[in-house]
């Protein structure tokens, strides 16, 4: 069996390069778009600047970019293939006895590198952007001062502290001092027996507690009584909150897994934040099965012909792709199946079946 480290590093350059390339022309044109997107939206508000504008177009940028990677790593892999059979370069290789899956190997193994690269470098930083834009969206286009929210019962946190756990609700929240308003905290112990209640008529977040002023404290049989300040330990603070009404994408890959236990210890959901961790774990295999699928269309070109046939059945299986994605998605979000299935399935089932395709299509 011949092998050439040469050749496969002729063969994995070729793909880079034409994946950096493709992506550099694809985001240029989504920056463009959200450039007049953004241009109609602040059309009305006399406060946003061009410039403005276009920075919030570039903060953008990473959110879009990270999802089209799929979709680059499908195209730029049909090209290379493309390009190199129809200059018989893959013919010659053939002919010297390298087989389909050497030839494959160096691609497969860069878009592994790339997935890598994606999910550990640059999912943080575009985490970064994507929140600013958010911040600066709040508060040039929404007009809002921040986007923290409450539900129609009121904010309802959950603490456990030195075998105590406290059930914390207030009615409001100022977005602005994170000043709650009234507030009740239900006090029990390890085995969850009623301690106590204490009741204010506001609290604040400071250095990881809760300052309850003016508390009322009842305690069973014993007479009520009433402290200046009543402090409940929290392993919160008000960026963690508010983060966790934003997106997951808000959030980087290394603090994704510190982040859902602080949630899941005081009473908030982390169910997307964990789907979207294991769909970030799961995707250099996906942009292998990328790989694999743009082999199956482009390798036989050639001799069957049919650019057309290439370009519509990497079309059809981006768009085929994306729409099960999302359903999967939605179906882990509202725990119809396991969370691992949703965020595994979708690279999973992609690598099996670009894999038996090929198989189907090659000889060797």
């Amino acid at each position: 069996m011949y092998s050439s480290v040469t050749l496969s590093r002729y063969i994995g350059r070729q793909f880079v390069t034409w994946f950096v390339l493709l992506l550099v022309i694809l985001l240029s044109i989504i920056l463009l778009l959200d450039i007049v997107e953004l241009l109609r939206r602040a059309g009305s508000k006399p406060d946003i600047t061009l410039g403005l504008v276009v920075q919030m177009a570039f903060l953008k940028l990473p959110e879009i970019g990270q999802q089209i990677f799929p979709f680059v790593i499908l195209f730029s892999g049909m090209f290379t293939f493309w390009r190199l059979t129809r200059s018989a370069e893959l013919v010659v290789a053939r002919a010297v006895g390298v087989s389909a899956w050497q030839f494959l190997t160096p691609v497969l193994v860069a878009a592994l590198m790339i997935g890598a690269v994606k999910v550990t470098l640059i999912n943080p930083v575009g985490a970064v952007f994507i929140a600013k834009y958010n911040q600066m969206q709040d508060r040039y286009l929404k007009l809002r001062a921040s986007s923290f929210d409450v539900s129609r019962t009121g904010l309802w946190l959950r603490q456990q502290s030195e075998g105590q756990q406290y059930f914390i609700h207030a009615d409001q929240v100022n977005p602005q001092t994170f000043e709650m308003s009234p507030v009740i905290v239900l006090r029990f112990d390890g085995d969850m027996n009623y301690q106590g209640r204490v009741d204010a008529p506001q609290a604040f977040l400071k250095d990881r507690q809760l300052l309850l002023q003016n508390a009322t404290i009842n305690q069973g049989k014993k007479d009520s009584e009433t402290v200046a300040t009543y402090t409940v330990p929290t392993d919160l603070d008000r960026t963690t909150i508010e983060e966790s009404f934003a997106s997951p994408e808000t959030i980087s890959f290394w603090d994704l897994p510190h982040f859902i236990r602080t949630l899941e210890a005081t009473g908030f959901p982390a169910t997307r934040h964990r789907l979207h961790y294991q769909s970030l774990l799961s995707q250099p295999l996906l942009y292998m099965a990328m790989v694999l699928f743009a082999a199956a269309f482009s390798l036989r070109l050639p001799r069957r012909g049919g650019t057309m046939m290439m370009v519509t059945g990497g079309v059809l299986t981006g768009f085929v792709l994306f729409v099960a994605t999302d359903v999967i998605r939605t179906f882990g979000i509202s725990e119809t199946i396991p969370l691992a299935m949703a965020a595994w399935s979708p690279a999973c089932v992609s690598l099996l079946l670009g894999t038996a395709a090929l198989l189907h299509l090659e000889d060797g």
